[in-house]
């Protein structure tokens, strides 16, 4: 019998198919029958015929395996042993039971596993040290949270033992002096795996593998190992194959639930099994589905707004005036503007604008105005609603003091091997390690890192620039080829092609590219900076990594939207006195916005940076562990199935890694700001978010559930330094908005010829077009600044002595010519007041909003009181108790009566009876 790797439909390459079940009773946990697996078994000495290949047990079938450490021989291979010999060693006298599988037994013949598992005493006392939260009492609060209309949820429910795995109970933190407190059934079962391989990892972090005679107490954890190749891997293992439950019945079998449940893109319409993945993968990964899952729901209220605006610019499409005067033969057509660059382009009449003045009616209208509120209060009824269902979630998921008694106990080991000194605590009384550093030391750190940081942005403001100066460059030469509109013979795209959106096109591609080059670096970078700070805590680690990174990618994706949103178009100047970019010298004319404005540019780059981003992750996310699982798993193709245990089944897979998480939390916080920080030059971005949420949901959940090692687990009470970046976007968000209504868009404007400069009075955009056109003589124009000969259009003649271009200016010949006219400065006036108006609004509005809804719901805040009123009362009565059982025991001598009431139970339920 071969073992086939592959699966049809997709799924991994590198454990069992589910279609090879031919002999599946072979591999069971109780079968002795031989299946052809050769000379190995005959040399190991052990038949491993006896375990099932989804057997998470030692040899024995009894003591879980908590951790997999693995290795293989190489040419350093003395210091390597020494290295394992005593770091093993140390973890055996710490408590734990090891168990190694040769070589001669693993599907390559090469790769040694050692096995970790942590007997009872281990788990409690680390337990205790950790403060980790078990049950004592099952909660006596009722459930009064029914949903009206509850009924109509209940396609998008899973079933009730998925979603609710575990009874609702009352918990303390563990202690391990009073473990008789807790409601402790069965030692092997009382902590979960996530919490078992969590407390193994723990240990391994922080045990050293030098003897006790050595003083170099830097050479201690797992991680060390690792980087030096001493061991090439350390996971904890999944509990069965994710496409079928373990033939096993100690098995849990939840890889398989959270598959069939949570991982297919069949359930993407389901709620997520959170406690599930909780229970499974721990807290952090669960907070974060949490999170995503919350933003998507979230999503689609804005993107049915932004669609109904999007409908509504379509719609509108009759009473588009401007556009129609623009196209028109008698209007636009009679229109000649002014050269858009020097040299190379020719004179143009106005109507040749006719498709993008329509395009950007479809984002430039009245309802935009309507959508840049809604969505400024819209971001803040998101981050108030996610606050109180994370004040939920802290509660439910035993979460509520963590930071405080359990975040400061987990230093991170390399801040404790560079801690020299101890300093009392004055809060606890006790001694706490401190890492000494004198001023220069802080002061040089600090230097370097954030002139590292400040470099790093440099460079890519740097790339932005020659960005920018390339549409300059390429737009004239875009001018010229198209100068005689040859690709007006092309069916149906043909119309819509034009130098500006040639230019705005390959510019954005260009950037996008850039930007995905950029961030292949800046993981390294942010990382090295923030080792560099050596932060105390897991927490601050990862808050400082944060921050780094975030402004990295903020200036990066961002930097081209900024552009083309407040500055292009700005600073152009008028024929006779061009702005350049870099000075005359550089003959890089600053660019303009052709009529249809400035928004449809911004539009088209929103457009093709988010929706690049989203789909090159989404890619690069599924495809890339798959193809690497596939590629590792080649050799192990030729093996019998019996042989792949699951230790090794895991080896084979991707580990997740420190920054796994990291990344998928800037991903979204990236998106986030696409969509709310200008969302004004695009309604539909929030339904693109929403779209790929949705498969970003399941793509995650499959690939973490799939293709990748299970991650250690981990706790986290909230999204951490994620949450602020978010409410720092939500307030820059109404500003940028704001901005782009004011001064990307052409709604002030508009409003302004409306209500003050319409020439018959009427509330009409007639004669818009050429109001907002201001005059040059051109014979005027600078011999620098003129068209070359035959750059301009057949058309064009002497006959024709005057150019317009967009700007209010005084005509030729007035007092004032060329100066700006006094409608421009109302203009200006206008765009400032509803600046002023509109944050002040939604500014309002939001804080009302905050005020009005409660971080922690009314019945989070009763159960914590409740639960911690409980704590300190059965301690009380306990210990009491205790004292009583033990007066009774110490009088025993004498006494004939029973010393316990009841003796024929277990002591915690004895003392749950008397409390």
């Amino acid at each position: 019998m071969h073992r086939i790797t592959g699966r049809a439909g997709g799924d991994s390459l590198i454990e069992m198919s589910p279609t090879d079940s031919v002999n599946d009773d072979i591999n069971g946990y109780h079968q002795h029958g031989s299946s052809g697996s050769g000379s190995q078994q005959e040399q190991s000495g052990i038949d491993k015929q006896q375990q099932s290949k989804d057997s998470v047990f030692f040899r024995d079938g009894q003591r879980r395996i908590d951790f997999v450490l693995s290795y293989v021989d190489d040419k350093d291979g003395e210091r390597k042993l020494e290295r394992r010999k005593v770091y093993e060693s140390n973890l055996e006298k710490v408590g734990l039971e090891l168990e190694t599988e040769d070589k001669m037994e693993s599907e390559d013949g090469k790769t040694y596993f050692v096995k970790i598992h942590a007997p009872w005493e281990v788990l409690a006392t680390y337990a205790d040290v950790l403060k980790i939260k078990v049950p004592f009492k099952a909660n006596d609060i009722p459930d009064n949270s029914e949903m009206p209309m509850n009924w109509l949820a209940t396609p998008f429910r899973l079933p009730e033992h998925i979603m609710h795995p575990e009874p609702d109970y009352f918990t303390a933190p563990f202690n391990k002096s009073k473990s008789d407190f807790f409601l402790i059934d069965d030692k092997e079962t009382f902590f979960p795996p996530s919490t078992r391989n969590r407390i193994v990892y723990y240990i391994l972090s922080r045990c050293s593998y030098t003897r006790e005679d050595c003083a170099d107490r830097d050479k201690k954890g797992i991680k060390r190992l690792l980087n030096n190749g001493t061991y090439s891997s350390a996971f904890p293992l999944h509990d069965c194959r994710y496409w079928k439950k373990s033939r096993d019945a100690n098995c849990e079998s939840e890889r398989y639930n959270l598959y069939r449940y949570w991982a297919g893109f069949g359930s993407f319409f389901k709620e997520q099994p959170l406690n599930l993945v909780r229970k499974y993968y721990g807290e952090k990964i669960g907070i974060y589905f949490a999170w995503l899952g919350f933003y998507t729901e979230m999503l689609f209220f804005a993107a049915v707004v932004g669609t109904i605006c999007f409908v509504y610019g379509f719609l509108t499409f009759d009473d588009n005036e401007w556009s129609k005067e623009i196209c028109s033969e008698e209007i636009g057509g009679e229109i000649v503007m002014c050269p858009l660059c020097d040299k190379k382009c020719g004179y143009w009449k106005l109507n040749s604008t006719c498709n993008s003045s329509w395009q950007s009616h479809l984002f430039d209208n009245v309802a935009t105005v309507f959508f840049a509120i809604f969505m400024g209060i819209w971001v803040t009824l998101f981050l108030e609603f996610w606050k109180r269902r994370q004040a939920r979630l802290e509660y439910e998921w035993d979460l509520v003091d963590f930071e405080e008694e359990q975040q400061q106990l987990q230093l991170r080991p390399e801040y404790e091997t560079k801690c020299t000194n101890r300093k009392l605590n004055r809060i606890t009384q006790e001694m706490e390690l401190v890492l000494q550093r004198t001023p220069t030391d802080i002061v040089g750190k600090m230097f370097v890192c954030w002139a590292t940081v400040i470099l790093w942005i440099s460079l890519i403001i740097a790339c932005i620039i020659g960005v920018i100066a390339y549409r300059l460059a390429v737009y004239a030469a875009f001018a010229s080829i198209m100068k005689d509109n040859p690709t007006t013979q092309l069916q149906v795209v043909g119309p819509l092609i034009t130098p500006q959106l040639a230019t705005s096109v390959t510019a954005s591609c260009i950037n996008f590219v850039i930007i995905m080059v950029l961030n292949l670096m800046y993981e390294r970078v942010a990382v090295w900076i923030t080792d560099m700070e050596i932060p105390k805590t897991h927490l601050e680690y990862e808050n400082k990594l944060t921050v780094k990174m975030f402004l990295f990618q903020f200036v990066n994706y961002y930097s081209s939207c900024f552009y083309v949103a407040f500055f292009k178009g700005k600073f152009v100047g008028y024929p006779g006195d061009y702005a350049y970019m870099f000075g005359k010298w550089s003959k890089l004319r600053n660019e303009e916005c052709d009529p249809g404005g400035c928004l449809i540019e911004l539009t088209t780059q929103l457009v093709i940076v988010m929706t690049g981003k989203q789909v090159w992750g989404n890619i690069q996310e599924a495809l890339v562990p798959w193809l690497m699982n596939w590629w590792g798993s080649r050799k192990a193709r030729s093996h019998p199935e019996s042989l792949y245990s699951r230790w090794e089944q895991d080896h084979d897979l991707q580990g997740f890694g420190q920054l796994g998480l990291f990344y998928e939390y800037l991903e979204m916080v990236i998106q986030f700001g696409f969509i709310t920080l200008f969302v004004a030059s695009f309604p539909l971005a929030p339904l693109l978010a929403l779209i790929n949420n949705i498969i970003e949901v399941r793509v995650d959940a499959w690939k973490l559930t799939t293709q990748f090692r299970r991650p250690v687990a981990a706790k986290a009470h909230s999204i951490g330094a994620w949450q602020e970046i978010l409410n720092g976007m939500a307030v820059l968000s109404v500003v940028t908005n704001a901005f782009i209504v004011a001064f990307t868009s052409d709604m002030i404007p508009r409003l302004v010829y409306m209500y003050a400069y319409q020439p018959d009075g009427e509330m009409n955009m007639k004669g818009y077009i050429n109001n907002s056109l201001s005059v040059f003589n051109i014979s005027e124009i600078p011999l620098a600044n003129r068209p070359e000969d035959g750059e301009n259009p057949l058309w064009f003649n002497s006959s024709i002595t005057a150019c317009r271009y967009r700007d209010y200016r005084y005509p030729p010949g007035h007092e004032k010519q060329y100066s700006h006219t006094m409608q421009f400065w109302h203009i200006i006036a206008a765009k400032l007041a509803f600046i002023i108006i509109m944050e002040h609004v939604v500014f309002v509005v939001k804080f009302f909003v905050a005020w009005l809804i409660p971080d922690i719901p009314s019945d989070v805040k009763a159960r914590v009181k409740r639960e911690r009123y409980l704590v300190q009362e059965y301690l009380h009565d306990y210990e009491v108790e205790k004292l009583k059982i033990q007066l009774s025991q110490n009088s025993q001598d004498g006494c004939t009566c029973t010393p316990m009431i009841y003796p024929s139970l277990p002591r915690h339920e004895v003392l749950s009876e008397c409390l």
